[in-house]
């Protein structure tokens, strides 16, 4: 997994919990960061959006860190290049 796509995660969740980005780390749990379940609601959309992906509602919810929703990402990208979609927006895989 590259730094630039748990850059690019990172910046989704700071964005929009508007929480500094330096906060962030890849072991942050969302407990730590404040996130309940209606504010990762919204950081999936974001990520859905910022990688043009589908995020599975039951995969978000096993999903504790930060590092976990990007490898997350990560996989739904690498799963959709596979399939002979294109890849995600601006992520090499």
């Amino acid at each position: 997994m590259h730094n630039d796509l748990i850059t690019r995660v990172a910046g989704c969740v700071a964005a929009t919990q508007h929480i500094a980005v330096e906060r962030i780390r890849v072991e942050s749990t969302f407990e730590e960061l404040g996130i309940d379940s209606l504010d990762g609601i919204n950081i999936l959309f974001a990520l859905e959006n910022e990688f043009a992906i589908q995020i599975p509602d039951n995969a978000a919810q096993q999903v504790k860190t930060i590092g976990e929703l990007a490898e997350g990402v990560h996989q739904l990208i690498l799963a959709q290049h596979s399939d002979g979609g294109t890849t995600a927006k601006g992520v090499t895989t």
